[in-house]
């Protein structure tokens, strides 16, 4: 590709981002998102972790027995609320992030691996995500992470071992499309490797379709990290995460519902930001707007 054609190129792809509403508006949120999670030790007001029960089960700032200095209140143990939900954007962000590090560095190798060699290797791996499709993965990452011990490390481990069939189909999927090119069949003429024509040819052709997968596997990863938190697998308490923050108040629900009603908020916008932000990426990368 020429560098005049990259120039018309690029603007094409930012003028397609900014006029789809999916990621204009997933992506606004997102950044906001991240930029709290990044600013957190600067944005919150008190140490999450700092325990007061003579301040135990303040209201937010829209009930009259409110306290200035805790805006959305305090939890059972009169720890600040606000900041606690900073830091728990920490979290859930953080574990995404690993979790799809590991799943995508599996998951993309095998599919590289299965695509562009085919054969008996291409069996192998099929039938190694065959078996990982049939896995419950809540079911065994439960399993896993209680037999393992509950830890952010061990929930990002197991859930990374069980997370990487999704990019591992499609990149094969994908490598399969490209193998029989013209140009990865002229790299083979002139007696290029087989590593570079996997990772410097054909993996840098399909970033747009593994762009997509990232953004709907996140969302993914995050519910796993707060159902797992909330069951008492998953981050260890006094760890400020929005799952077990929902487990912690569940007790005061009747009395006390904001205690669920503002992490639960908090993870489905999350959630909603990821996916608007990922379906917009595949109606842009898609072969109908190409």
């Amino acid at each position: 590709m020429t560098e005049a054609t990259m120039e018309t190129t690029r603007p094409s792809a930012w003028r397609k981002m900014l006029g789809n509403t999916g990621v204009m508006i997933g992506g606004t949120l997102l950044a906001v998102i991240v930029a709290i999670a990044v600013l957190a030790p600067v944005l919150a007001p008190h140490d999450p972790l700092a325990q007061d029960l003579t301040r135990r089960l303040l209201p937010p700032f829209w009930h009259d027995r409110a306290v200035p200095e805790h805006i959305l209140g305090t939890d059972h143990l009169g720890r600040d609320y606000l900041s606690r939900m900073i830091h728990g954007a920490r979290v859930s962000l953080g574990v995404g992030l690993g979790v799809i590090l590991v799943s995508g560095a599996i998951g993309i190798t095998l599919g590289l691996l299965a695509g562009y060699f085919g054969g008996w290797i291409d069996m192998v791996i099929s039938f190694a995500i065959t078996t990982r499709l049939s896995l419950p993965i809540v079911l065994v990452a439960l399993a896993a992470v209680a037999l393992g011990g509950a830890s952010l490390t061990t929930l990002i481990t197991v859930l990374g071992l069980l997370l990487w069939d999704r990019f591992a189909v499609v990149t094969r999927a994908a490598a399969q499309g490209l193998r029989h090119q013209e140009f990865i069949m002229g790299l083979r003429a002139i007696g290029a490797s087989r590593a570079r024509i996997l990772f410097l040819e054909i993996l840098p052709n399909m970033r747009a379709t593994i762009l997509v997968v990232v953004s709907l596997e996140v969302a993914n990863v995050i519910l796993l990290e707060a159902a797992l938190s909330f069951l008492g697998l998953g981050v260890r308490p006094p760890t400020p995460s929005w799952g077990l923050m929902i487990a912690e108040g569940r007790d005061n629900i009747l009395f006390d519902p904001w205690l669920i009603a503002l992490p639960g908020s908090a993870l489905c916008l999350l959630v909603l930001a990821v996916n608007l932000f990922g379906d917009g990426l595949r109606d842009i990368t898609g072969p109908a707007r190409k």
